[in-house]
């Protein structure tokens, strides 16, 4: 391997080439409970004759399972690849990459990024401000628009690995957040668990239909950093096309507060600041029908992620409880349940 796939690899030799610095010694502090869940995420601390500074170095998890999903979805693979390829192309500032390889037979990676220590990470349990809120909602747009009906390769989230796997995800954590969190779940929570499954591809259908734009695909509050110059979005493992109100739809209906998702009309918002950026001929109506669309179908994000999470653990327990309990009040201030019980005749 030409390079290095694990932490313990890292050699100030090898930095030294890929940097095209001298890097004299470097220590590897680890992240905490929580971050890097598909991958590890390590900030590497540099000596230099000039001084120190840090840089962030992501490698493969040690775990064969979470590598096993990663390889499913291509997940280290399309972040790779983004970093090489397509990140140039985006108006939205993301972590300067200095050096990203794959081995794409064991699914070994190393990426080696710009560190945001200067800037604050969002949290998905705490939620955010309105005025945050506006920044990410117009900075989402800027990326949209910046590759609209993209002639860049990448995959589309219309494919049978996302389909069968938000339906077996689904399907395996409505009963963990059923018994959990009893309070949240919706009066129709039987008919719910029977019709989701039915409808998942009919939803993927539509919302990959043109127009699509670049889709970050986990646009939720763990993933935003911010400055007073705006944001920075990381973890770009689950790039795709799709339609733009996905990444809408997921921060909205799962990141933000009550008091915030109701301040004002954030489809609007974004649909202004797409015509601001130039995209012509797209109806807000359409972008209010695709969002309602995506809010819906990431009904099957929540379940995912709320009933496979260390509940446990006491963050993993605050952070599934919020990202569920603010998609289901979501989805009822939509008639998502009504759109949902439509589609599937039932």
């Amino acid at each position: 391997m030409s390079f290095p796939t694990q932490p313990e690899e890292l050699t100030a030799s090898w930095l030294s080439d890929v940097l095209a610095e001298a890097v004299e010694d470097f220590t590897v502090e680890r992240f905490g409970e929580g971050a890097g869940i598909i991958g590890q995420v390590t900030r590497v601390h540099l000596h230099t004759p000039v001084g120190s500074r840090s840089i962030i170095a992501k490698f493969a998890s040690p775990s064969p399972d979470n590598r096993a999903v990663a390889a499913m979805y291509d997940m280290y693979g399309r972040e790779v690849d983004f970093y090489n390829s397509v990140a140039s192309h985006i108006d939205l500032r993301v972590p300067t990459c200095y050096f990203a390889e794959i081995e794409r037979q064991d699914q070994s990676f190393v990426i080696l990024m710009e560190d945001l220590a200067d800037m604050r990470i969002g949290d998905q349990v705490k939620g955010c401000s309105e005025t945050e809120a506006v920044m990410v909602v117009e900075g989402m747009a800027r990326l949209h628009a910046s590759l609209w009906d993209p002639d860049i390769e990448l995959v589309s989230h219309n494919n049978p690995t996302q389909r069968d796997g938000m339906i077996g995800g689904f399907q395996m954590g409505w009963p963990v957040v059923s018994q959990q969190f009893p309070d949240l779940m919706p009066d129709e929570a039987d008919r719910v668990a029977a019709a989701v499954p039915n409808v998942v591809g009919t939803l993927l259908e539509q919302m990959t239909e043109p127009p699509v734009s670049i889709t970050h695909a986990d646009v939720r509050l763990d993933n935003v950093f911010f400055s007073e110059d705006g944001i920075a979005l990381v973890d770009w493992q689950s790039v795709c096309t799709s339609a733009p109100e996905q990444d809408l739809a997921y921060f909205v209906t799962q990141s933000l507060t009550d008091e915030v998702r109701n301040a004002r009309d954030w489809v609007a918002l974004y649909h202004q600041t797409l015509i601001d950026q130039g995209i012509e001929d797209y109806d807000l109506n359409r972008c209010r029908q695709r969002y309602r669309v995506c809010a819906l179908y990431l009904l099957c994000y929540a379940a995912t992620i709320a009933g496979t999470l260390d509940l446990g653990n006491e963050r993993g327990l605050q952070l599934g409880r919020t990202l569920f309990g603010n998609c289901i009040r979501s989805l009822r201030e939509l008639d998502g349940f009504d759109l949902l019980f439509k589609l599937s005749g039932n």
